[in-house]
């Protein structure tokens, strides 16, 4: 990756240990251009706003203005932004929250900065990041929410949730079902409106859970 290409990420955490871990992480790497931080929530969408970094890494849990809400004001916004949650919490309530608000990502904060580095990377390029520890969670939260089992999916749109499942950006799936990334689009737009899901990252967990019989 060159410079050019380098991604700008914006840190929002209310821990100063965390914030300039991850800053020294950034600093240090290629893949990445550190261009802010903030250590609450209001500032923290100030920034965003003002910079529209490609990576916002959020902490889901701030005095004040906590992450949830940042999330969704971030989102509001109408950013071009990946809002990657970091969290040390696996509480269902609180992860449903932040999926049904938008999360594009989710991280423990006890995972190894390798993963991380590799995790944000990825988030980067389009591919959705989970830590495998919070799949279960998720998949039992959102279970209680009622979701349909069986939406009327077609043949293509299931072969389009398998592959977001995988991790896959749309332009990834395109290649690999010879399809234009355009035509990917509208088939999601499909897959959102049949589940009444909201977000890339909401189908993927929902299809963990439900496509393996159509393929997965």
């Amino acid at each position: 990756m060159t410079v050019t290409e380098r991604q700008t990420v914006l840190v929002i955490d209310d821990h100063p240990l965390v914030r300039n871990g991850l800053r020294r992480l950034f600093e240090l790497g290629e893949d990445f251009q550190f261009v802010g931080e903030a250590a609450d929530g209001a500032t923290g969408l100030d920034l965003a706003k003002q910079l529209n970094p490609d990576l916002i890494v959020l902490d889901i849990s701030m005095k004040g203005m906590n992450g949830i809400e940042t999330l969704k004001a971030i989102k509001a916004a109408d950013l071009d932004s990946q809002v990657i949650m970091l969290t040390y919490s696996d509480d269902e309530d609180i992860l449903m929250s932040a999926l049904r608000g938008g999360a594009d990502g989710f991280l423990l904060k006890n995972m190894d900065i390798d993963e991380v580095c590799e995790k944000l990377s990825s988030a980067s390029q389009g591919n959705l990041v989970l830590s495998e520890e919070l799949v279960d969670k998720l998949v039992r939260a959102q279970r209680k929410k009622g979701h349909l089992t069986d939406p009327g999916l077609t043949d293509r749109e299931w072969e389009i949730v398998n592959l977001i499942v995988e991790g896959l950006a749309n332009k990834a799936i395109a290649r690999r079902l010879d399809i234009t990334e355009g035509t990917v689009k509208q088939h999601i737009k499909n897959v959102f409106k049949k589940t009444n899901l909201h977000s890339r990252l909401e189908v993927a967990i929902w299809g963990r859970d439900k496509c393996q019989k159509h393929g997965g």
